[in-house]
């Protein structure tokens, strides 16, 4: 089991409660598409806490979509359909591990309401769309990256996030 960043870098040892989380998953092996958060007081995701080397015993998982289910490869099947599966998945989880909300609405209208809210960003994919990736080699293997919309201060936009992979055997 690995929590593996955008950048190849193994950070499973920083964020204690999602590897616990992912490893009590009932499956044999899942790709989740997602990003390591740590909540204000307020209950907002703050980017700015994440940062850094050291060890986050309150981070949790935002979990955006699932791309492999025990050795099957889902990233040709609709976002639609990957939400399902990974809902399912998902269901009745560790706390650790969040579903990440869904809305159904133009991506620009949703943006503007999540950065009134003072929102990190979010992540926008088009209904029916299959998982489209960059890639990044690590140790000769090639992962599978996402890209999230974010606010940044005094911005507009800027990228961030994360890939997180469970395997066992």
């Amino acid at each position: 089991m690995q929590l593996i960043t955008r950048n190849g870098n193994d950070f499973t040892h920083r964020f204690p409660l999602i590897e616990m989380a992912i490893k009590s998953l009932p499956v044999r092996s899942c790709l989740i598409d997602g990003e390591a958060i740590v909540c204000d007081a307020n209950g907002l995701a703050v980017f700015e806490l994440i940062r850094g080397y050291r060890r986050l015993a309150n981070a949790i998982h935002c979990a955006f979509d699932l791309l492999e289910l025990d050795g099957a490869d889902l990233r040709r099947r609709p976002i639609e359909e990957r939400k399902v599966l990974r809902t399912e998945l998902l269901h009745g989880s560790n706390l650790s591990i969040v579903l990440n909300e869904h809305f159904e609405e133009d991506g620009a209208i949703v943006f503007r309401e999540a950065c009134k809210l003072a929102c990190e960003g979010i992540v926008s994919k088009r209904l029916g769309s299959i998982y489209r990736s960059r890639r990044s080699h690590v140790r000769g293997r090639s992962l599978t990256i996402f890209t999230a919309m974010r606010r940044a201060p005094n911005s507009s936009l800027s990228l961030a996030g994360r890939r997180y992979c469970k395997s066992i055997g």
